[in-house]
């Protein structure tokens, strides 16, 4: 079975490509998904996030992931320790995920492949892009934040320019028509 991370900055619509291979019967994961859940539900991991982050950072049993964020946003060593808790328990819920399943391959949606230097674990990877402007706009969209934080945490995380060509495939994403095209270009030549 070939794994597939599926990577991109903040609004580049990683969620939107997951979703395309979703439809096309793909087996896939989510790291942002799997941890939203963790982060409220394992022991072990509500633990370490309180003894970094303190007992207050949990609101009513949950995360109070607005001011997590706050905090690790502007502070990149802070950022750095949170990922270091979190991505063990992602990995293993993965590792739970793919001994679950037979497929051709399992596309795993994860946006820190690069900074966690996990990039060798994958058989391939994709690479979600979109224009500042457009992930800017979409991230406004979705989450209650402002534009400031949205730039602040683009700025932390990697630059495209120098994962471009670690990259196996690039999916420019302007418009969900080609998209769709896109996917299904990369889904006949990983099942090829």
């Amino acid at each position: 079975m070939k794994i597939v991370g599926l990577t991109g900055g903040i609004g580049s619509g990683k969620s939107t490509v997951l979703n395309e291979f979703k439809d096309l019967g793909i087996k896939t994961y989510s790291a942002d998904n799997a941890a939203k859940k963790l982060i409220n539900t394992d022991r072990a991991l509500i633990d370490s996030i309180k003894k970094v982050f303190g007992n207050n950072i949990y609101k009513k049993n949950k995360l109070d992931t607005k001011q997590l964020s706050k905090i690790v946003f502007q502070d990149s060593d802070k950022l750095k320790v949170l990922n270091s808790i979190i991505h063990p328990a992602v990995s293993n819920d993965f590792d739970s995920f793919v001994k679950s399943n037979d497929e051709i391959y399992i596309v795993k949606e994860v946006a820190i492949i690069f900074e966690t230097k996990s990039e060798n674990t994958y058989d391939k990877i994709i690479l979600v892009r979109a224009p500042s402007e457009e992930r800017i706009k979409r991230v406004l969209l979705r989450d209650d934040t402002s534009r400031y934080d949205v730039i602040k945490r683009i700025k932390n995380q990697v630059d495209e320019s120098s994962i471009i060509s670690k990259c196996d495939y690039i999916i420019d994403n302007y418009n969900l028509s080609d998209l769709k095209d896109k996917v299904a270009q990369i889904h006949t030549d990983l099942i090829g």
